[in-house]
């Protein structure tokens, strides 16, 4: 069983929480949590921190956290950031439980009307296939290419597959008066069939 939790810096968990974004996110790319720090000075003290917490033997284990910086970059805008999965427990959905959650808290709580994130190339599908939208052409952050996703309070973006077949239901209900009227018409020569070849041809 998977626990969502939001905690501060003074939780017990905010280590794990720190050694997993370290593991999956900074590490990769030759950052860390200090090189971080020093980058973004006291966006990590202004972070509203969200774990995924499993049970096990030794006590609970977080194997995902993602973290809201509400307010940026101005009021009523949040910025999703470091969104890290165990890889042991990626394709369980524990990324869109924590997603949900930041959601809630951000519209339900902060009162915030959008949220936005910075999504690696190969990841934007996964906010997509929440309603998240992309936004903006690609750009590069940290030497990797990212897309800019969005998510407004009260206006859900439907994934794309969904409009599609929104639109394709759309179009068949255009189409069936046309069908009807060619039945109809078909059906009229059957009841005229001694009449001359060259009125039937001016009929149609």
């Amino acid at each position: 069983m998977i626990l969502i939790k939001r905690i501060d810096a003074d939780d017990p968990l905010y280590a794990q929480e720190l050694d997993l974004r370290q593991r999956v996110l900074l590490r990769p790319i030759g950052y860390s949590i200090e090189a971080f720090r020093k980058d973004f000075p006291g966006v990590e003290e202004k972070f509203e921190h969200f774990v995924a917490v499993a049970s096990h033997p030794k006590g609970p284990r977080v194997v995902g956290t993602v973290c809201l910086l509400p307010h940026y970059p101005k009021k009523g805008v949040g910025k999703l950031m470091q969104m890290a999965v165990d890889p042991q427990r990626q394709g369980e959905g524990i990324g869109k439980l924590l997603v949900v959650e930041l959601e809630r808290r951000a519209f339900g709580e902060l009162k915030l009307r959008e949220l936005f994130c910075h999504a690696r190339i190969g990841v934007e599908a996964f906010y997509g296939s929440i309603g998240w939208a992309p936004s903006g052409p690609e750009f590069t952050e940290a030497g990797i290419p990212h897309v800019k996703m969005l998510f407004s309070a009260g206006k859900p973006n439907p994934p794309k597959r969904n409009a599609k077949m929104a639109r394709t239901k759309t179009v068949a209900k255009k189409k069936s008066p046309n069908k009807k009227t060619s039945s109809r018409r078909a059906a009229v020569p059957t009841t005229r069939r001694r009449r001359p070849a060259g009125r039937r041809a001016a009929s149609g």
